[in-house]
């Protein structure tokens, strides 16, 4: 697998692995299920999630999903996820979407991980992020704001959940 570490010397984000799925499944709550991940999950499904970012890793699939790691042993706090393509995206757009485990909110690591993840994915081509969040999760709309992103549009899912559209243009940087 293509070994990817971004840092900005406060968190580092590395491509999820499956020495993550028990520090995975003990941080999840009931916020992480009801805005990111639709379900409460178990060993076998969070594994094959992991399996599945693995094989996005290392075939450079529309998917690339990060660890948020903080503190001195770079514990997993939380993920964020980039998709290249997906329901509603214009070709040059990536979805972002976060989440941290409880015992990491509230510390701006969340900004940061959003901050980082964007500027990788401006490396990779992308022109322009999106943070599509609930109305209903002011957390998420405050992260995005943060991070730099401005209002756009508003849809709606193919099960009719309403989405507010942060959108940020993107910039590669000199390598």
């Amino acid at each position: 697998m293509h070994e990817v570490k971004l840092s900005d010397g406060v968190i580092a984000l590395s491509p999820l692995c499956l020495d993550d799925v028990e520090a995975h499944l003990t941080g999840e709550d009931e916020l992480l299920v009801r805005w990111l991940t639709g379900g409460p999950g178990t060993r076998e499904g969070v594994e094959a999630y992991i399996r599945h970012c693995q094989e996005q890793w290392q075939t450079a699939g529309p998917l690339r999903a990060f660890g948020i790691r903080a503190g001195t042993g770079e514990v997993l706090a939380g993920t964020v996820d980039l998709r290249f393509a997906g329901e509603g995206l214009a070709p040059g757009q990536v979805n972002v979407a976060y989440g941290l485990y409880p015992s990491w909110r509230g510390r701006g690591l969340a900004t940061r991980a959003v901050l980082l993840a964007s500027q990788y994915a401006a490396n990779e081509g992308a022109e322009e992020a999106v943070i599509q969040v609930e109305p209903e999760n002011p957390a998420s709309a405050a992260v995005a704001r943060r991070a730099g992103f401005t209002p756009g549009k508003q849809t709606h899912g193919k099960d009719g959940t309403r989405f507010n559209w942060y959108l940020r243009e993107l910039h590669a940087t000199t390598r």
